[in-house]
């Protein structure tokens, strides 16, 4: 256990992420992110096993078969880890590892699964589950005149409500 600690921490530390240690064997560390601004990772470390999970997004408002089933595909292609619903229907990364395979390269391989699949596939995830609401909130934004810039990466969900001058239909 205590050198499944050690890698950790050293991986941290040489790594230059933020991270705390709020108890023993457990750890929480801040992945920055592109799509996301971060994604907040808790790692435990077990009497036989180290624990991963990791938030990816809330709930989805709407189409909630399609992300399921677009979350169960992905599932086939990730390493160490799953897409998983907690009781809120709330999104996470989960995985377990034997304390034997905590290594420095298989603890990186770890993270930079979580990296890619909360970060890498958040705008998916919100095109998917969020359209109407992204929908809404360009609208209110046009509406005033505030910027819509970190709406830019969902142009394709609002361009028709661009090329209507931003008044387009806020729930269509």
């Amino acid at each position: 256990m205590s050198d499944a600690k050690s890698v950790i921490e050293q991986t941290f530390h040489e790594a230059g992420l933020e991270w705390e240690n709020p108890a023993d064997g457990t750890y929480v560390v801040k992945l920055p992110g592109t799509r996301k601004l971060s994604t907040t990772v808790s790692l435990v470390v077990g009497k036989h096993s180290l624990s991963v999970n990791a938030f990816v997004v809330r709930r989805p408002d709407e189409n909630h078969e399609a992300v399921h089933r677009w979350l169960l595909e992905r599932n086939t292609r990730l390493y160490g880890l799953a897409y998983a619903l907690d009781q809120l229907g709330d999104i996470y990364l989960v995985g377990r590892l034997p304390l034997a395979a905590v290594t420095p390269d298989e603890l990186d391989r770890i993270l930079g699964t979580v990296l890619e699949n909360a970060d890498g596939s958040f705008n998916t995830l919100l095109e998917m589950g969020f359209a109407s609401a992204i929908r809404k909130e360009y609208a209110w934004r046009t509406a005033r005149g505030e910027s819509t810039r970190n709406l830019e990466a969902f142009a394709r969900l609002t361009a028709d409500q661009a090329d209507e001058g931003g008044a387009g239909p806020a729930g269509s």
